[in-house]
């Protein structure tokens, strides 16, 4: 798996197939595997004649484990993704975010938005501004000795979460602690990219889609049908909602 060091931190990540490009920023307790591989994403983009870049965020998959909260920024993180960019000679490209990747994408509309020609946010909404995701009760069960011994529902579920993706917990409390950073309203009103909000319709998770869009002008919402915050990764609607909004808005 090909990787590249900014700033010392070591970024593993995968580019795969030709034509125009499109970085993929995974969730939270996730990793580029879990979130586009095996979700078949890489497999359906490249199809249809895209060049495909994902990343494993720091603390995450096989990128460079840290325990500090102050690396977790969701600045630095989105800073690593303009660094890959760089690496491999990538001015502009489309960006997809899911969940926590979302927030980072969004980062990188605002504020990096000559870097970008579309934005998907997947998995977020208004929480982007509001908060609303796993919180101090998340980290804490990361922390716990075991999923037994967790009680909290949302922590029990990305606790469970980790243990499937055999992540390393420690490292991920630290990246919920640093990454806590919301958008103003301001900040978000002034993204000026081309934006898809993508979230599940039982999603307790992101916040409303509808109320994200908006803010941001000339917002276009999907909807995922009867899919949860977990379970919209994979759907067809959102690949095909995606695929839409990346041809109707060239």
């Amino acid at each position: 798996m090909p990787c590249f060091t900014n700033a010392g931190v070591e970024i593993a990540y995968l580019d795969e197939g030709e034509g125009e490009p499109i970085v993929l920023v995974h969730g939270f307790a996730s990793s580029k595997n879990v979130n586009w591989v095996y979700p078949t994403w890489v497999s359906f983009l490249r199809q249809a004649g895209r060049r495909v870049i994902a990343l494993d965020n720091r603390g995450h998959g096989d990128s460079t484990k840290l325990y500090d909260p102050e690396d977790y920024h969701i600045g630095t993180m989105a800073g690593d993704v303009l660094a890959l960019m760089d690496h491999l000679g990538i001015a502009r490209a489309d960006i997809m975010g899911y969940s926590l990747g979302g927030r980072i994408t969004g980062y990188l509309a605002r504020h990096h938005g000559q870097r970008l020609h579309r934005a998907i946010l997947g998995g977020i909404g208004l929480g982007l501004i509001e908060g609303g995701g796993p919180d101090e009760n998340v980290a804490k069960a990361l922390e716990a000795p075991s999923l037994d011994a967790v009680t909290h529902k949302m922590g029990r579920m990305f606790r469970a979460f980790a243990d499937q993706t055999r992540s390393d917990h420690r490292a991920l409390a630290a990246c919920l602690r640093g990454s806590r950073r919301l958008m103003t309203r301001e900040e978000v009103a002034g993204i000026a990219v081309p934006v898809l909000i993508a979230v599940g319709t039982t999603d307790e998770i992101a916040g409303s889609a509808s109320g994200l869009a908006e803010i941001i002008n000339g917002a276009q919402v999907l909807d995922i049908p009867r899919r949860d915050h977990m379970r919209a990764v994979g759907d067809k609607v959102y690949k095909e909602g995606v695929l839409a909004f990346l041809t109707s808005s060239a």
